[in-house]
């Protein structure tokens, strides 16, 4: 009797907020007469329970009101529904909800979320374990079929981007799988995209994190690197020797040619300088033999009848031969090796005295 008196109060002041015209008699035969709680709640006590209970009403309402007020904020939204059934989407902003006949079911952000997809253990094509992880970048636009076309879109979408990241990377090769991170990324993109659609999810980007093979992989991938590195190194030490031994032979090869240039040169330069000395010379003799010529010409007189032109060549040569002859025969007796010593006369000149007479009758 004792727990059910609150229940019992509850109703009196019910009563006497909504019924003021009543009597005490009438009140307290309303509920069960002669009922020593009723008597002393009826008795005398109207006014002050009167408001007591407008001010109850007042709290009740007002706590009432602040349960049912619902802040959705900038870049959120909320479903409600009223007896279990979908009735209204809620955008930023405040909003009511007439609890407990609506509830909010479903509270959830529109901007761009990231989802991490834990590392799981993968094989490649060639049967090598790899484990890979990523990481998703997801945005809801349609909160309606990510709430009621998949139970728990997260979930949903960690568990299909798992399976997918095994089937992509089991197309490749190990060494494929190492190489090919924007195409799995691509192709991840694709395929979650296809299913997330109905959902009212959008997969904007998928990175791969981490692909990590097995430490027996590791120690063989490490071992082929070295290996390769030194195979390249030494590539590069033979062709680096090799343009050496290249550039020393086009070296040689360009100075030989370089210096049979020059020869040829100077060989040039030599003949053509013996050839303007000899011209040079052949004009000197020729001037002095025609300057002493017509010198004895001249010294024959008027009254000499010999080929007077014929007789001053001869005898010009004749003179400027033995100058010749005594400038030689004074550097022969300057050397410390010479005993013998030719004085000219006609005999000694024959070579040389004819041989200009001849060329002197050919002209």
């Amino acid at each position: 009797k004792q727990s059910r008196r609150p229940f019992r109060l509850l109703k009196v002041l019910v009563l006497l907020c909504c019924a003021p015209n009543y009597s005490k008699i009438g009140a307290a035969s309303a509920y069960r007469q002669g009922d020593p709680f009723y008597s002393d709640i009826v008795g005398g006590t109207k006014p002050l329970i009167r408001k007591k209970a407008l001010k109850a009403c007042v709290v009740a309402a007002a706590w009432y009101s602040l349960s049912c007020l619902q802040v959705v904020t900038s870049g959120d939204e909320c479903l409600v529904e009223r007896f279990g059934k979908y009735n209204r989407k809620l955008g930023p902003g405040w909003h009511f909800v007439f609890k407990p006949f609506e509830c909010v079911s479903f509270h959830v952000t529109t901007r761009e979320q990231v989802l991490d997809v834990p590392p799981q253990q993968c094989y490649t094509l060639d049967n090598a374990p790899l484990r890979a992880d990523a990481v998703v970048y997801m945005r809801i636009h349609n909160i309606e079929a990510a709430r009621y076309n998949v139970q728990d879109v997260m979930l949903a979408i960690l568990n299909l981007c798992l399976t997918q990241l095994r089937e992509e990377v089991g197309k490749l090769t190990l060494d494929e799988s190492f190489s090919s991170r924007e195409r799995i990324n691509k192709e991840l993109l694709k395929n979650l995209n296809a299913v997330s659609a109905t959902w009212g999810v959008e997969i904007t980007r998928i990175e791969l994190q981490n692909m990590e093979p097995s430490r027996d992989i590791l120690t063989a991938m490490e071992l082929q690197m070295a290996a390769e590195r030194k195979k390249r190194a030494a590539i590069l030490r033979s062709e680096g020797e090799r343009a050496t031994l290249i550039n020393e032979a086009e070296g040689r090869a360009s100075a030989t040619i370089a210096n049979a240039q020059a020869q040829k040169q100077t060989v040039l330069l030599r003949a053509q300088a013996e050839a303007e000395r000899q011209m040079v010379e052949a004009n000197g003799l020729k001037t002095a033999i025609s300057i002493v010529a017509k010198s004895l010409s001249d010294s024959y007189g008027a009254g000499y009848d010999g080929n007077r032109a014929k007789e001053s060549v001869e005898g010009a040569i004749q003179f400027l031969s033995l100058i010749r002859y005594l400038e030689t025969q004074a550097q022969f007796s300057s050397s410390e090796g010479t005993k013998v010593l030719m004085f000219p006369s006609k005999n000694t000149l024959p070579m040389t005295y004819g041989g200009l007479k001849f060329l002197l009758d050919d002209e």
